[in-house]
């Protein structure tokens, strides 16, 4: 009976999802707390520079990482034709490439008109090769999958491998944004405070999404 009852027990994506939905929810109001209450706010042109290197972790934990989660989980969350559920993928994922390139530019920006060097942490290094991945896997999935000309055998073939490095571009994503946050709270001073808490909070939701997103991928739909 013990084992009839366990064989009969199968955990899907749906739960997971759900949480992971939450999760998306949880990050953008923190961040946004985080931003617009405790550090300045957000503007392109500014002659408090805080401002302007705030989009970067803006547009890079919303727009990039989450976004991109989102964009993973369409096959699981979109209850529609596969066709519709790849389209919703594709935009996502051009929302998160978009978002990306604003989240890149805020910071170099923010680094020349302060006269920082660029490219010198291990964050930069593991966020411009996720995002430089990110691009390449971008280009390779829209010609492989998208372009009408492409052979249906050879998406058949090529879709595991999409689907792998898909995970592990994601996965370089949550961690360079695990470590841009460590970096700014060293760099910010900060110790036992509201903002603190609200940015190690935040560090610890996208741990969770990453590890929802991961689920998803590998379980049932039902």
């Amino acid at each position: 009976m013990a084992a009839k009852s366990s064989s009969s027990f199968r955990l899907s994506a749906t739960p997971v999802t759900v949480f992971a939905h939450l999760l998306v929810i949880a990050v953008t109001t923190l961040v946004l707390v985080w931003l617009l209450h405790f550090r300045e706010g957000l503007a392109f042109e500014s002659r408090i520079k805080d401002k302007i290197f705030n989009l970067h972790p803006l547009f890079m934990a919303i727009g990039f990482v989450l976004v991109a989660g989102e964009a993973i989980m369409s096959y699981k969350t979109v209850t529609a034709a596969r066709e519709t559920q790849k389209i919703v993928h594709l935009i996502l994922h051009t929302i998160a490439l978009v978002s990306g390139i604003i989240g890149i530019y805020a910071v170099f920006k923010f680094h020349n008109e302060l006269s920082i060097p660029n490219m010198y942490t291990l964050h930069s290094w593991i966020g411009m090769s996720t995002f430089c991945l990110f691009g390449l896997q971008f280009l390779f999935a829209f010609f492989s999958f998208v372009f009408p000309g492409a052979d249906s055998g050879a998406r058949s073939r090529m879709a595991p491998y999409h689907v792998f490095f898909g995970i592990v571009i994601f996965l370089m994503a949550i961690i360079s944004a695990e470590t841009g946050l460590t970096e700014r709270f060293i760099f910010l001073g900060l110790r036992r405070s509201q903002e603190a808490l609200i940015m190690n909070f935040t560090g610890l939701l996208i741990l969770l999404f990453g590890i929802a997103v991961g689920f998803s991928v590998i379980l049932p739909r039902r």
